[in-house]
């Protein structure tokens, strides 16, 4: 195994997400779209106070590093990147609860600095996929199907007459889409109306998706639909919601406040995974790591693709 996490920095860690959300609710959103594996949360005793969940995970985490170093790394990352504490000054006292917050991140931060090479690593192995996207993109196999799927789209974007065969033809799309980035879509997909459910696998955690293609932007009535299936699912089960034509602000907003479980991804973001312009895969994981640190559960193709 690698060099051990220091002690320091396991506490800094701990006290760190202590202290960053207040409710629960919020940490636990984070941690679900941080954590790979985020069965872990659902050993967790979510009735119990807020800094006895957190030393229970990290304990766990630490006295099991040989397996879990790569989760630890990650979090501390993902925590010391933290510089948004609005969500805290809203609160009474809040200036105090921010400031907390911020010198908590600011010690974690520096006990970083002694494992820069750990994370560098990880890094690096990050910018050895890119570079094997780039490979598999020029395979001649894997080209040739995403240019077949991208012409099955296009001929689906001019057949506004027919919404039900529109839909069906979304769906096989997205199978097709799914299985070429080994996302193991599950052949539960079917269509209702404008409307696909289905769910797919990724990085260890399962996801329920839903995808509309409708004139106006989705609502958030209309995600309520996913959402309620997903508080009736086990704690690791995230939700996808494809719109073609996006979402209203007002859904966005909705979706985004309390406990975070879905992500949200429109007609561009399809667009450009068709185009090849970017890995469906890491797509995803852009998406929700945002969605942890931030709460923006609705990040757009040109932030990611600019970055």
């Amino acid at each position: 195994m690698r060099k051990k996490i220091a002690s320091a920095a396991i506490q800094c860690l701990k006290e760190a997400l202590s202290v960053i959300y207040w409710y629960k609710s919020d940490l636990r959103s984070f941690l679900t779209h941080t954590l790979s594996d985020s069965s872990l949360l659902g050993c967790l005793n979510w009735s119990d106070y807020k800094r006895n969940i957190v030393s229970t995970l990290i304990d766990y985490l630490a006295k099991n590093e040989d397996k879990y170093q790569q989760e630890l790394l990650h979090l501390m990352y993902e925590v010391s990147s933290i510089t948004d504490f609005s969500h805290l000054r809203r609160l009474d006292d809040g200036k105090e609860k921010e400031r907390r917050a911020r010198e908590s991140v600011i010690a974690l931060k520096k006990q970083m600095e002694g494992h820069l090479a750990l994370l560098q690593e990880d890094i690096k192995k990050e910018k050895r996929r890119a570079r094997a996207y780039k490979r598999i993109m020029a395979a001649q196999a894997v080209k040739e199907k995403l240019n077949q799927i991208k012409e099955e789209f296009f001929i689906m974007l001019r057949d506004v007459a027919n919404p039900q065969q529109r839909g069906y033809t979304l769906e096989k799309i997205l199978q097709q889409l799914f299985e070429l980035f080994d996302l193991d879509p599950k052949a539960s997909f079917k269509v209702v109306g404008e409307q696909i459910d289905g769910a797919f696998s990724f990085e260890g955690t399962d996801y329920l998706l839903e995808a509309k293609w409708q004139k106006e932007p989705v609502r958030a009535s209309q995600i309520d639909s996913l959402t309620a299936k997903l508080n009736r699912k086990l704690d690791n089960t995230l939700g996808l919601f494809l719109s073609i034509n996006g979402f209203s602000e007002e859904a966005v907003k909705a979706v985004s406040s309390g406990r975070r479980l879905v992500i949200l991804m429109d007609g561009s973001d399809l667009m450009a995974v068709l185009e090849g312009r970017i890995d469906l895969v890491e797509l995803l994981l852009r998406k929700r790591r945002k969605a942890a640190e931030t709460g923006n559960i609705y990040l757009k193709i040109y932030e990611i693709l600019s970055v």
